[in-house]
């Protein structure tokens, strides 16, 4: 069964009413086949309509580890073509099935459309190398508005509260401004040299359970790939679950979620410590199983159908 880790609800001046769901892969695992999950609806809204995606860069990434993640994010929004391999667009659309399980006009119209807005630096580390849930809150809360999700991406020498031993990132929901505008975040770290084992498998030896020889990261870098597999399975979180009323199962304090509830399932015949059948590139021996902006790949988790009450992968 798949893990996950809540962080403490923040209750802080500018940002109250903080809802955190963390997805944590501390274990490659797989749903049991003899229990299945039932994906509950909480009657909350989902995203919907054009939602833009900010980018939040704590610590210092190079041009090319920024691309990565940049081409990932814009393609999301890129229309799969007929006769191509499945692809990052195709991955995001498997959400809709959230949307149309049930007939709430809350989240039934208009269709979500995610696309990439901005990108912010802050590579001199403003609030220090050693960050609590709070500090990424506030690096949320900057330019948040409206109809957006704001992600904070930490660099390998960045330290935060409950990575790597908790969680690999979080994802949640607090207000701003006058008005209290409620918006939602995600925050995702560079597990590089910190603990490549638990947040950055397929690509680097698992710290714990089968000892399965690494896959090939499809963009030669091992802590950013690993960043893109969780920054998916939060996005899916967010998406279906934003303000911790949405679609999950179990308890609010630690749900499981579209994505999370999949942990260690990229392709089909999935089993801990073995992530499934996937696409090898012939040059690179890279392993993907979706293609992306610029000609990227990526590899990106398994979803929950909450219409077969299954993982469905994209391979």
């Amino acid at each position: 069964m798949a893990s996950a880790y809540v962080f403490v609800t923040l209750q802080i001046v500018l940002f109250s009413l903080t809802y955190s769901s963390t997805a944590a892969r501390l274990l490659a695992s797989s749903i049991d086949d003899e229990q299945p999950l039932l994906m509950e609806y909480h009657k909350g809204p989902l995203l919907n309509g054009p939602t833009a995606i900010n980018l939040i860069w704590y610590g210092k990434f190079s041009p090319t580890q920024r691309a990565i993640v940049s081409d990932f994010i814009s393609s999301l929004s890129v229309k799969p073509r007929q006769n191509r391999q499945p692809t990052v667009s195709t991955w995001l659309q498997a959400t809709r099935k959230y949307y149309n399980h049930h007939s709430s006009p809350r989240i039934s119209s208009p269709p979500l459309s995610l696309a990439l807005k901005s990108q912010k630096l802050d590579e001199s580390y403003s609030l220090g190398k050693s960050l609590r849930m709070k500090h990424i809150v506030r690096l949320a809360a900057k330019g948040a508005e409206k109809n957006s999700i704001n992600v904070v991406l930490t660099a390998a020498d960045v330290t935060v509260d409950g990575f790597c031993m908790n969680g690999c990132g979080t994802h949640g929901s607090s207000r701003w401004g006058l008005q209290k505008g409620k918006f939602a975040y995600i925050w995702v770290g560079n597990s590089e040299t910190q603990c490549p084992g638990t947040c950055a498998w397929p690509f680097h030896q698992p710290l714990y359970g089968p000892q399965t020889p690494p896959l090939v990261a499809p963009n030669n870098d091992v802590g950013v790939d690993g960043m893109i597999i969780n920054i998916a399975s939060l996005l899916a979180g967010t998406v279906t679950n934003p303000f911790s009323n949405g679609y999950f199962q179990g308890p609010v304090e630690a749900p499981l979620e579209a994505a999370s509830a999949c942990t260690g399932i990229y392709g089909k015949g999935a089993y801990p410590g073995y992530p499934g059948e996937l696409l090898v590139d012939s040059t690179t021996e890279a392993s993907y199983n979706a293609l992306g902006d610029n000609g990227r790949k990526y590899l990106l988790p398994a979803l929950f159908d909450p219409s077969t009450s299954k993982c469905s992968t994209l391979v």
